[in-house]
């Protein structure tokens, strides 16, 4: 393993002990909320805290783009990080949730880490050196055609979102495929794509650190990973298609007519 992905482990399950020592106390959490179905917890800042301090003591030099503490420092090194994605499953005790860290090198992702501390599995990636969980080498799945797929999906759930825009794509993508599932947590959902118990995943409108560790470990386990219209672009517009190559062109066409909208 290589020894940035080595902190960047050593940091998630530094994270991962602080959120599961508060699982069985989730009525004594406060919880914010930053906007409309947007919380934030004790937990959140905390576990980002102690991210960011094992990230520091190891690489003083580097910078940080962090969920809650946003931009810090400048640096051909930035670590992005959220300290809990699927935080409204947490304090609902619905165990989908994850510490997510990636790092990028002069704009390139370099290294990723997905924790779920809830089932303790780590996944784990680092460019051209594919992606693992729990060392175990990962694939995307081997599924041909989207009417046999099983794709992961994300809901709108902010004002400045077009709900109704996203429910005909939504709409679409039951029609064509075996399921869709919200699980409620992207970084996770994007993990699940590499380890193949997703055949693809769609989703608007997310932020640099639900993606980033995701769609470094899909490339790595042989997956593709784009935007509404297969290009790059998809981390500063947080609107990201992934999948197996045969899946992700599938699913190209069937939300083309949407991308114009997205753009």
């Amino acid at each position: 393993m290589h020894p940035m992905l080595n902190i960047a482990v050593r940091a998630a399950r530094n994270a991962g002990r602080i959120i599961n020592r508060h699982v069985g106390h989730i009525d004594n959490l406060s919880v914010d909320l930053k906007q409309r179905n947007d919380f934030v917890t004790d937990v959140d800042r905390q576990a980002e805290a102690e991210i960011i301090a094992t990230l520091h003591r190891a690489y003083p030099d580097h910078a940080f783009l962090a969920e809650e503490s946003g931009q810090r420092g400048e640096s051909d090194y930035v670590w992005i990080i959220d300290p809990l994605d699927g935080t409204t499953n947490f304090i609902h005790g619905f165990p989908q949730f994850a510490v997510s860290i990636a790092l990028q090198h002069n704009q390139r992702l370099e290294h990723a880490v997905i924790y779920n501390p809830a089932s303790d599995e780590l996944f784990t990636a680092s460019r051209g050196q594919g992606a693992e969980l729990n060392n175990r080498r990962l694939r995307v799945s081997r599924q041909k055609l989207l009417s046999g797929s099983l794709i992961g999906t994300g809901f709108p759930y902010r004002d400045d979102q077009n709900l109704e825009r996203y429910l005909d794509t939504f709409r679409q993508m039951v029609s064509a495929t075996a399921g869709v599932r919200r699980p409620g947590a992207a970084a996770l959902d994007l993990a699940y794509v590499a380890a193949g118990r997703l055949d693809g995943f769609w989703e608007m409108g997310l932020k640099p650190w639900d993606i980033a560790a995701g769609a470094l470990m899909i490339r790595e386990a042989g997956g593709l990973v784009g935007n509404l219209r297969g290009e790059e672009g998809w981390l500063d517009s947080g609107n990201i298609v992934a999948g197996n190559p045969k899946v992700f062109h599938a699913m190209l066409q069937l939300l083309k007519p949407s991308a114009e909208h997205y753009d």
